[in-house]
């Protein structure tokens, strides 16, 4: 079960391995892009998530600064023929970018989890009623 309040780097953590960013124990995803209406283990709604394109454009971003530079250095150390350079590239960017769209689709969610966007403000609000309260207790007698 959630352990009181959980950090936003734990959270999107949490969705990056595809875990639920309450309890960790949960699966995000019930198929490879399809959120999970609740957690399998805890139970805490995702349904609310809104993550849209957001994902897609942030693997976009990623994985162009990786590729580009990659084909850049390539053709101008190497000069391989174009069937090459598209034998080569195509597949590492199809490759690359699906393997990191899931991961960064659960990050995305986990971080709206965390700071209760949308239809999730009710669920931190709820998280933060029931977190226990750190006091400080004085162990030296007066």
């Amino acid at each position: 079960m959630a352990t009181g309040s959980v950090s936003l780097t734990k959270a999107m953590w949490r969705g990056f391995l595809g875990k639920c960013p309450n309890c960790g124990e949960g699966h995000m995803f019930g198929r490879f892009l399809k959120v999970a209406d609740s957690c399998d283990h805890c139970g805490e709604e995702l349904f609310h998530q809104r993550a849209d394109d957001f994902p897609a454009y942030l693997v976009m971003v990623v994985v162009g600064h990786l590729v580009v530079p990659a084909i850049l250095a390539v053709e101008t150390a190497y000069a391989p023929a174009v069937w090459l350079q598209l034998a080569v590239w195509l597949p590492v960017t199809l490759f690359a970018s699906l393997a990191l769209l899931q991961p960064t689709k659960g990050a995305i969610v986990g971080l709206q989890w965390q700071i209760g966007m949308h239809g999730f403000e009710a669920g931190k609000l709820r998280r933060e009623a029931v977190a226990p309260v750190l006091v400080k207790v004085n162990t030296r007698a007066a």
